[in-house]
């Protein structure tokens, strides 16, 4: 039997945490829930979360619906990831699905998605990754996550299947109806859903703001697909080595 971490980081208590956990108990799998006490959204794969004297503290939960193992730990996704790939809570797992996230995470804004993070350090921990979001945008008058929980459902077994390292980010549109779409492949769009932007700069500090972006992404992307109402999947990865600048590469 396949044992998987849920975690997330939009904290213990997200109902998205929940459902994600809730159709991988149904898969058959062995599951164990390890989400952060508060949120930790935009900590990316940050390793945060020792105290002072080098524990990660951690107490276990009750969630409804859900007879598992259940942790709220004081840490970031990623670190929770890591820890679980040294036996923190039993069986190193064989995947970290991660999610479901509130809002869309999508092109190489995902760098900075804690949600992505924990999946990814699962993939670099010698296990695999999915992330899974849902594209509430600003004010949702509803949250499909059973929805969203169906589309990663069909996902797992392919995922357990893949070789270690693959990690996988699957972006939902907010509709009840998304259940019966098809994750697309897609690629990742220069930015996200919005861009941050430093609007004002003065003696002591920067505001920032965000704003949608503007300008039309390319046909096959994650943003472009999403947009359209269509479920997207697209392959990630992590720290990789990729070739030196001309007049470096000569040893």
């Amino acid at each position: 039997m396949s044992t998987v971490l849920i975690t997330n980081d939009d904290g213990i208590d997200s109902p998205g945490l929940h459902a994600l956990a809730a159709v991988a108990i149904d898969e058959g799998l062995e599951v164990v829930v390890a989400a952060p006490a508060s949120e930790a959204s935009g900590s990316s794969a940050s390793i945060i979360g020792a105290d002072h004297d080098g524990h990660v503290h951690m107490s276990r939960r009750e969630i409804a619906g859900l007879d598992v193992p259940c942790y709220a730990v004081r840490a970031a996704p990623a670190l929770i990831a890591l820890i679980a790939a040294h036996g923190a809570f039993g069986d190193v797992p064989d995947a970290v699905l991660s999610g479901i996230n509130r809002g869309a995470n999508i092109g190489h804004a995902v760098l900075h998605s804690g949600t992505v993070g924990a999946a990814l350090t699962g993939g670099s921990s010698g296990g695999r990754g999915l992330a899974v979001s849902l594209d509430v945008g600003m004010h949702p008058v509803a949250h499909e996550w059973d929805a969203a929980a169906a589309l990663a459902r069909g996902i797992l077994r392919p995922l357990l299947a893949a070789v270690p390292g693959t990690v996988l980010n699957l972006n939902v549109p907010n509709r009840a109806d998304a259940a019966g779409l098809r994750p697309e492949p897609a690629t990742l769009a220069p930015f996200g859903i919005v861009q941050t932007t430093a609007a004002e700069a003065g003696e002591g500090g920067v505001r920032l703001t965000v704003a949608d972006l503007e300008g039309e992404h390319d046909e096959r992307s994650d943003a472009s697909l999403l947009a359209a109402g269509r479920a997207t999947l697209t392959a990630i990865t992590a720290v990789g080595e990729t070739a030196l600048p001309d007049g470096l590469s000569r040893s």
